[in-house]
């Protein structure tokens, strides 16, 4: 038995493939007519373009739009301006193309990997895809095609990158293992929008297994057995059958409202990055947006997205849900994002640096372009805003006055908007957490953001395999103060949510409802299970199961008690 991570839900049983991209080899020569090899890369980043465009395409079948702009983001960083004028300077001393992109590459995967924060590294593994794709566009090399490996497959990889999932055929893949990547890696994304399970962060795990070999992929608890037992093959199969089967019974939830077992209403929404998305959460039956990430609108662009361009991709969010509630948050540029048109300084921690409302409170002209964008798209739907990382009072009474001053232009200008639209606060850091009763008299509402909330409570990098035991939201410390954040809210008589990871978890649901949480904004695959979860406890038995909780000490007692307490 061999523990990762567990990257994606679910049992696998299966043989493995083991799924090597290498990088292919080529002849380092000088070169004379560096006009003609110019002209040779620049049409390999076209054929590599044009490529991977149609690799999104057939993404956004499988996985969603949202998920195909991974691959998409292949083509910024690829034809990044610093990454096209280093490479070709490097073309007109007399380096072929080849080594040239390749040196490139890796000055900057070497960059990305020196971050600090799991995500911007995971840029490395981008760069590296990148690499090898197009080395085998210059090089003439075909393509590896993931797509004809075999119904009942268990891929075995270093690492899963875009490309590779771009071509599986999820009917034939049972199972997924790779030696690195975390909960937030690309691979761990892609294989839970394809229903996948997936161990992720098994060190060591190409070297150990052959083509052929049986091996097991249990991605709820992080673990993968190679070479099982008949009686482990068994036991598999049946968790396996169990967990299709239960997840095929929670249709009987589709189209009810989200009570628990002795009937309290909660709000049960979806997580978007697009308008296209909000269709997802509406088919899988969503009851409002609890999380529309603005950003993505950012980085899919060459400069700051217009006005209208904004508020045409408000506005639809809001038609497609009908008038349910659609929470949109503000810019969340910086910590693993970044914008190159922005021209965003690198910093030593970026997580701790200059991101979210900081950015965008001392670049008040382009914030108030979108927040013009979200007044105006308010006429048409439920829309509240809500406003990243606030650490402090004054940053949500600068945002709301900033708020006010833009609805009297758009009074001077008769331009529709609601009047009465919501400004709340999102919820991560210890400090909005430690002074959430005076935030809570401030803002409209709070969402909880438990990514980030586990992450800086518990001081720890969330995608570092090494520290990994110490990012869980079961911690004690994580568990005190998603409960004084509900608590004041609550006390203040504001909405309070959670669209982190969290809101999701069956096993922290019960305590969720005893702390009192009134909305759960989780993926839109996650809606019905969710829903599913809630309706079997009673506030009672929750409390009683909280209670329990809160007087343990560590984390594994806490997760040890909600296992042992599972529904």
């Amino acid at each position: 038995m061999n523990k990762g991570i567990a990257g994606s839900a679910g049992y696998g049983v299966g043989k493995v493939v083991i799924i090597s991209d290498a990088k292919p080899e080529y002849e380092n020569r000088t070169i004379t007519d560096t006009d003609a090899e110019i002209k040779r890369y620049d049409d390999a980043v076209a054929a590599f373009t044009e490529k991977t465009h149609a690799m999104a395409e057939a993404m956004k079948e499988s996985v969603g739009e949202h998920n195909a702009e991974i691959l998409e983001g292949h083509i910024l960083l690829l034809t990044d301006p610093g990454m096209d004028e280093i490479t070709k300077g490097a073309i007109m001393s007399g380096t072929c193309a080849e080594a040239a992109f390749e040196s490139t590459c890796d000055m900057f995967a070497g960059m990305f990997q020196m971050a600090d924060d799991e995500l911007t590294r995971q840029r490395a593994t981008d760069i590296g895809d990148i690499k090898v794709r197009m080395l085998k566009i210059l090089t003439g090399t075909p393509d590896m095609n993931i797509s004809e490996v075999p119904a009942g497959t268990i891929l075995v990889a270093e690492d899963l990158t875009p490309s590779m999932t771009a071509g599986i055929v999820k009917e034939n893949v049972a199972g997924i293992i790779t030696a690195v990547g975390g909960k937030t890696s690309h691979s761990a994304i892609l294989a839970r929008a394809l229903e996948i399970p997936a161990v992720l962060s098994v060190d060591g795990i190409v070297d150990m297994v052959s083509d052929g070999m049986t091996a097991v992929v249990d991605g709820c608890d992080g673990i993968c057995i190679l070479d099982p037992s008949q009686e482990e093959v068994d036991e598999y199969q049946a968790k396996r059958e169990k967990y299709l089967s239960d997840k095929a019974l929670l249709e009987v939830y589709r189209g009810k409202d989200t009570v628990t077992a002795d009937g309290a209403k909660v709000h049960l929404y979806g997580n978007i990055g697009n308008p296209e998305d909000a269709k997802q959460v509406a088919a899988c039956d969503g009851e409002g947006v609890g999380l529309f990430r603005t950003e993505f609108l950012f980085m899919g662009a060459s400069e700051l997205p217009s006005e209208e361009e904004q508020f045409q991709a408000y506005k639809a969010a809001a038609e497609t849900m009908e008038g349910r509630e659609v929470i949109i948050r503000t810019l969340d540029v910086g910590g693993d994002k970044d914008i190159p048109y922005l021209g965003l300084e690198k910093e030593d921690n970026p997580f701790l640096g200059f991101r979210a409302v900081r950015y965008c409170l001392q670049n008040k002209d382009s914030y108030r372009v979108q927040l013009r964008a979200l007044l105006r798209a308010s006429a048409f739907g439920d829309i509240k805003i809500m406003v990243p990382l606030v650490t402090c009072v004054d940053e949500i009474r600068s945002v709301k006055a900033l708020v006010k001053e833009l609805m009297a232009e758009l009074d001077a200008e008769n331009i529709a908007y609601n009047k009465d639209i919501q400004v709340g606060a999102m919820i991560e850091t210890p400090a909005a957490s430690l002074i959430a009763d005076l935030l809570a008299k401030e803002a409209d509402f709070f969402s909880i953001g438990t990514n980030d909330l586990t992450q800086y409570t518990m001081a720890v990098d969330r995608g570092n395999a090494k520290v990994a035991y110490l990012y869980s939201s079961y911690n004690p410390a994580v568990l005190r103060s998603m409960k004084n954040i509900i608590e004041a809210a609550n006390a203040a008589g504001i909405m309070v949510g959670m669209c982190g990871e969290a809101a999701a978890d069956p096993l922290l649901i019960p305590l969720l409802i005893s702390f009192g949480l009134g909305e759960f904004s989780v993926s839109a695959t996650s809606v019905l299970a969710t829903r599913g979860t809630i309706a079997k406890w009673s506030k009672a038995e929750a409390d009683e199961l909280a209670a329990k909780a809160l007087s343990l000490a560590t984390e594994t007692e806490v997760a040890e008690l909600l296992k042992a307490n599972a529904r």
